[in-house]
């Protein structure tokens, strides 16, 4: 009875040892430190930087067509301002969305989902970010069924909760992760959401993991422990530039650490 007890201590301990040596390093919007965020240019840099994955953002046109930009305007990244559930592709591709960071990205044009879904190696992830709530998942879906992809190389992952249980009823193959953030309180110091907030959304939506803002303040050992206590299967933290959290959340067992610099979090955890 003591040999099982112990040999089914080593093998837990060796589970943890390896979760805590297998992080997927996953590029923000592409290699967003070195190129425009969310261009095919950004994409294929973060996979040169030796990146895992890229997690990309979407929302959908006027014309129904599932497109790859963070904002709901084309402000920040084109220096004009059309909003785009009001105006059609064909409108959205008349701008250029790279010259804002740098002039050698000049003529970067918005992607489609389609066209990032395509350009995606054969052995790397593509983490789908949906901005919207749950009428981009029937899109999403049809565009799968247009373009069959291993659900294994997917992850969805969005902070609407009504979106995520949409994904989990409409796409139960491709596994969704709850987003979340934190934010806190001025005067009196508490944090939101709290941990039993996190584990009801959890719950509620059926979740097949967290995705949680790098905030060492609030994801700690104890979070995660309590988060596992309640039946969180996986985590990933996002957004991780800086080496010394990389390696922080590297040991609390993370299985993607989401960063705009693949390159130095690669180097950085390979050491």
């Amino acid at each position: 009875m003591i040999r099982k007890v112990l040999l089914l201590s080593l093998v837990a301990l060796a589970t943890t040892a390896l979760q805590a040596d297998a992080q997927m390093i996953v590029g923000h919007r592409g290699a967003s430190f070195d190129a425009p965020e969310n261009t095919m240019s950004a994409f294929r840099l973060a996979f040169e930087q030796q990146a895992d994955g890229v997690e990309g953002d979407f929302y959908y046109t006027k014309d129904k067509q599932i497109v790859c930009i963070h904002d709901k305007t084309t402000l920040r990244t084109t220096g004009e301002d059309l909003d785009v559930s009001k105006s059609t592709l064909a409108e959205l591709r008349k701008l250029e969305y790279g010259s804002w960071k740098d002039e050698k990205f000049q003529g970067e044009p918005i992607p489609t989902f389609a066209e990032v879904l395509q350009s995606i190696p054969a052995d790397k992830k593509f983490i789908i970010e949906l901005k919207t709530g749950p009428a981009i998942v029937p899109l999403l879906q049809a565009e799968l069924k247009k373009y069959p992809t291993d659900p294994k190389k997917l992850l969805i992952i969005c902070f609407n909760a009504d979106t995520v249980i949409a994904c989990k009823k409409f796409l139960p193959d491709i596994k969704v992760h709850w987003l979340t953030g934190y934010k806190q309180n001025e005067k009196t110091g508490e944090w939101k959401p709290q941990l039993a907030e996190v584990v009801e959304t959890l719950r509620r939506t059926q979740a097949d993991g967290l995705g949680t803002q790098g905030n060492r303040d609030i994801v700690t050992k104890d979070f995660i422990a309590a988060l596992r206590n309640e039946g969180l299967r996986e985590f990933h933290v996002w957004t991780v530039d800086v080496p010394e959290d990389a390696i922080y959340f590297q040991k609390l067992g993370a299985m993607g650490i989401t960063t705009n610099r693949p390159d130095l979090i690669r180097k950085t955890l390979n050491k």
